[in-house]
């Protein structure tokens, strides 16, 4: 999480409490595209999801520190 900082800076830049952060760290809970959506630009990053009936792709792309 060094990115986006510590989680309660990550929570308040994604406009998401604590505890949301934490069961995604966790993997208690499987984000959706809202919550993704999100955290991208509060990690400085850009997420890019495709799919159709026979391919699925994420990237997540960290933008260079400034």
């Amino acid at each position: 999480m060094a990115r986006g900082g510590r989680p309660p800076q990550l929570a308040e830049r994604a406009g998401l409490t604590q505890a949301k952060i934490s069961r995604v760290e966790g993997a208690d809970t499987v984000p959706t595209l809202p919550l993704l959506r999100r955290l991208a630009p509060a990690l400085d990053a850009s997420l890019n999801i495709a799919f159709d009936d026979d391919h699925e792709e994420v990237t997540f792309i960290a933008h260079p520190a400034a």
